[in-house]
């Protein structure tokens, strides 16, 4: 650069041509009127079908997937681990991370499409034998790479969705967060449901027991129906460890769901108590493609690989990086404005032989946008699945449920009665035994098929893409 300046004292600017400039101004021109390589993108074909199978609805319309998660689960503890979840869970909070990471992608590709410019101030002091000299230096570049070709927009096209699939990403990380919790949270009161219905024949097991030892004591009952007695006991106690130690595993769960330490979970209302919606209307298949986040965010990341042959075709082309480089050096601080030069360069680089470099990296590109094509169709493909997987799982276990609690009821009555005919000597106490083990193991299925009908109404709410609205 100092070869190129003029030193102060010398005269004028050493290089000052308009043609020089005129130059300048018809490469701007130029780049303002440059295309764009590559295909627009235009979503691929997609089959949706009309309805959803096992949909129930005669003229399909709102969908319970475009309710709020708070309209869904009515139960107020619920609600805080759900909010409390959305605030302080792990993977909410890495996914948000990734969208700051994404914004600065699009900074990053966007700078590129305009001129950078630098600047130097130094100065220099030296002495030889008794003669001192100050010089001080002041330089400025500037270096733009014009966008004829369109690659730093098609660059940009690509961080920008980037950025959209990362926050359709958060989406979906929020709405199986949402789901996650709801699911322990529900699991967690049928298993309260569970100990309590064991809590309850365990005491009645009890009484039942000392009523027949001291039928026994009198000479009325025999020592196996002692034995019986004790096995109901038994049968009964056994099972209040297994439920104490599931209700913790799933605490300690959900604390870390909601981003803290294991700890004891506050309860709302219990699992028969959770209210269930009088339907649950699935709406158009259509609309899942603009609800559901995964079939968001895949598209996103197609258009991203459909920006990118755009890149890779422009390689191909010339290009004219402009460069120059200004200022001047003086012995005298002043002199820096006064005497000064500069220079411009505009060297034209088109690829001639690569050895197929740029021809494969454009076959790369295009099998990646091949690639998101079928992900994108998959992942449409597998939605329409589980919404119909979770249509048919929620009806069948309602109808599961309902037939469960008709059993629950027969088997509580012939207990009953088996416990009359035994007291009034009519029935055996094996018959007791039997009945009573029917109603306890009725009344755990019982608990069991209504923790499946609300699992399956929060997988029907997830797959109808329901969950990530605040």
């Amino acid at each position: 650069m100092r070869k190129r300046v003029t030193k102060a004292g010398a005269g004028g600017p050493a290089f000052s041509t308009s043609s020089e400039a005129g130059a300048i101004v018809a490469a701007l021109l130029v780049a303002l009127s440059g295309c764009t390589m590559g295909p627009n993108y235009k979503r691929p074909p997609v089959n949706v079908p009309d309805t959803f199978r096992n949909q129930t609805e005669a003229q399909p319309g709102n969908s319970i997937g475009d309710e709020k998660w708070f309209d869904i689960y009515k139960d107020e503890e619920l609600q805080k681990l759900i909010r409390a979840a959305i605030a302080q869970n792990y993977d909410v909070r890495i996914a948000a991370s990734r969208i700051l990471q994404a914004q600065a992608q699009i900074g990053l590709a966007r700078s590129q499409s305009f001129p950078q410019l630098s600047g130097t101030f130094g100065y220099t002091g030296e002495k030889v034998g008794s003669f001192a000299f100050d010089v001080f230096e002041l330089l400025g570049g500037i270096s733009w790479d014009p966008d004829f070709w369109g690659k730093y927009r098609r660059m940009t096209e690509a961080a920008r969705a980037d950025f959209l699939a990362s926050e359709w990403n958060r989406r979906e990380v929020r709405l199986t967060v949402v789901l996650n919790v709801a699911t322990a949270y529900f699991q967690l009161r049928e298993l309260d449901l569970e100990l309590e219905i064991a809590q309850q024949t365990l005491k009645s097991r009890r009484e039942s027991l000392q009523l027949t030892e001291t039928l026994s004591n009198g000479g009325a009952a025999s020592l196996l129906d002692v034995r019986q007695a004790e096995q109901l006991v038994e049968t009964a106690a056994e099972t209040i460890p297994a439920a104490e130690q599931q209700i913790a595993i799933t605490e300690d769960l959900l604390s870390t769901l909601i981003g803290e330490n294991p700890h004891a979970i506050p309860r709302g209302r219990t699992l028969i108590e959770q209210p269930m919606p009088a339907a649950v209307p699935a709406g158009l298949p259509s609309r899942l493609l603009g609800r559901r986040p995964d079939i968001q965010s895949a598209e996103q990341q197609l258009v991203a690989a459909n920006a990118q042959i755009g890149v890779a075709r422009a390689a191909f082309f010339p290009d004219l990086p402009l460069t120059g480089q200004f200022g001047g050096e003086s012995v005298q601080l002043a002199g820096l404005f006064t005497h000064s030069g500069w220079d411009f360069t505009a060297p034209l680089t088109q690829p001639i032989f690569t050895a197929g470099r740029l021809k494969s990296n454009l076959k790369l590109v295009e099998a990646q946008r091949e690639q998101a094509v079928l992900a994108y169709q998959q992942t449409i493909q597998q939605a329409f699945r589980q919404v119909s997987d979770a249509l048919i799982s929620y009806t069948k276990d309602r109808e599961f449920r309902e037939r469960q609690q008709a059993l629950t009821t027969a088997a509580q009555g012939a207990a009953h009665l088996s416990e009359i005919r035994y007291t009034g000597g009519a029935a055996s106490y094996l018959e007791v035994l039997t009945n009573e083990t029917n109603y306890f193991s009725a009344e755990l299925n019982l608990a069991r098929a209504e923790l499946s009908e609300r699992l399956s109404l929060v997988q029907l709410y997830a797959a109808l893409g329901g969950g990530w609205e605040q």
